[in-house]
């Protein structure tokens, strides 16, 4: 088999994944309702606002808090294994320092196709010791990170979902320490 062909066959198992949760993502908003508008942006709710739904894959208690520079901590609340082979990793970053706080860029990580879609959670990675594997964001064909992007600053107080998504390590591996720049390391379980 090509490195041609390989590399072809796995950009079009990407895009069918996205594919795939774009649709079923879409299927689930539908439905009643009316024209009302939220009163905050989804992506962003106060911390005195309401629990997270079990939809959102979130839970009471964090898998892992870690924390970063200038405040920021980030959540863990699911690292949860697909059918299609992947990891997708849920959490909230929210910022606990008294003013505004930029989101350092190397949460991008440092690849160039990576850095060039803008700022994100690229960065991340899971790393599977007892396999000696280190997992990076998938990206979809145009080289765009799989995980929440487009965030510059969190307010004082405010709070951020988000999501990353891994190739899943092998079946066998239920435990592994998830990296993210400026953070502090953390083990997490991978469910499913």
């Amino acid at each position: 088999m090509s490195i041609r062909f390989t590399s072809t066959a796995r950009r079009g198992l990407v895009a069918l994944a996205v594919a795939t949760g774009l649709t079923l993502g879409a299927a689930g908003c539908g439905g009643g309702g009316g024209d009302k508008k939220p009163d905050t942006p989804a992506s962003a709710s106060k911390s005195g606002g309401s629990d997270p739904s079990a939809q959102e894959g979130q839970s009471d208690a964090p898998l892992a808090e870690v924390k970063g520079s200038n405040g920021l901590i980030l959540d863990i609340t699911s690292a949860a294994r697909d059918s299609g082979g992947f990891v997708t990793v849920n959490g909230s970053l929210r910022n606990d320092a008294d003013k505004s706080v930029v989101v350092p860029a190397a949460l991008s990580g440092n690849e160039t196709e990576v850095i060039r879609n803008g700022p994100s959670l690229g960065g991340a990675t899971l790393v599977d010791s007892k396999g000696k594997k280190r997992y990076y964001v998938l990206r979809d064909t145009d080289g765009r990170p799989l995980t929440t992007t487009g965030f510059t600053t969190i307010k004082s107080g405010d709070e951020l979902a988000v999501f990353m998504q891994f190739p899943a390590p092998p079946t066998t591996t239920t435990e592994v320490s998830f990296e993210l720049p400026t953070f502090a390391v953390a083990t997490i379980k991978i469910s499913g």
